[in-house]
């Protein structure tokens, strides 16, 4: 496997950083269908990992199983420190509590308003802080986003790059340390594509956030991306920036980089 550590873009060399994702010789299959096997990875504090590969080879299944969605049928996962297999599901919940998600779909409550689709994360937090601030972290989240304006909006009145931005902007509320976006510029246009890219890289740089990234999208990997994982035949087949990638004479990863 080859590794890197040159930010493809920036072209500025990673810190040494303790790993906040470990994913060691994980395994998954569906009956016959295996989808994980024998797959390590391991993801660092502050790090955009993308994650690549052909449709259906299990980069959606590689985040359900971090997020603890669905149960591995073998390895160790062990996120911000905790082994997800040894968590009961109240300690499962604090944990995702740490963790944003940003569906493919964006998975916006269609029943609610913007504000109450941020405010729905934090009052299941049950923490006493953010339940005082409700209305302040919602704002400050749809700020990040640039669309405050749209507070009291219902989701059938946004565009598809709103919604995607209202969606991340959901993740943000609680402030987590680790997000996981699955395709975010799916379905966009090439402009929004861009601006969706663009505020990936902003919000982890202003909050030092760790990022997975699953995308087809090679301009959103080339831009985002600290590291690329290739994920084929169940494992993680390949590692490196995006340059390096390019160089990859595998097949499969000629066809997703060729210029």
């Amino acid at each position: 496997m080859e590794t890197g550590t040159v930010n493809s873009v920036a072209g500025r060399r990673e810190k040494t950083l303790a790993p906040v994702i470990e994913v060691i010789h994980v395994s998954k299959a569906f009956g016959a269908n295996v989808v994980l096997r024998d797959f390590n990875l391991t993801i660092n504090s502050g790090q955009n990992m993308v994650v690549m590969g052909k449709s259906g080879i299990g980069k959606t299944i590689l985040i359900k199983c971090i997020i603890g969605l669905i149960k591995p049928d073998g390895g160790i996962l062990r996120v911000l420190g905790k082994d997800i297999s040894t968590l009961d599901h109240r300690e499962l919940d604090e944990l995702r509590m740490r963790i944003g998600f940003v569906f493919q779909s964006s998975a916006l409550y269609d029943s609610m308003t913007v504000r109450e689709n941020l405010a729905f994360p934090l009052r299941r937090s049950h923490r006493k802080k953010i339940n005082e601030n409700i209305e302040t972290l919602v704002r400050e989240a749809l700020k990040n986003v640039g669309l405050e304006n749209t507070i009291d909006l219902m989701p059938s009145e946004l565009s598809g790059g709103m919604r995607k931005r209202i969606g991340i902007a959901r993740s943000l509320v609680l402030n987590p340390e680790i997000i996981l976006y699955d395709e975010p510029t799916t379905g966009l246009d090439p402009i929004t594509s861009e601006e969706i890219t663009q505020l990936i890289l902003d919000l982890q740089q202003k909050y030092k956030t760790t990022s997975v990234i699953i995308t087809h999208d090679t301009n959103l990997a080339k831009e985002a991306a600290n590291q690329i994982v290739f994920i084929k035949d169940g494992i993680a087949f390949a590692q490196g920036t995006f340059d390096e990638m390019t160089k990859n004479e595998d097949p499969d990863i000629k066809k997703f980089f060729k210029k």
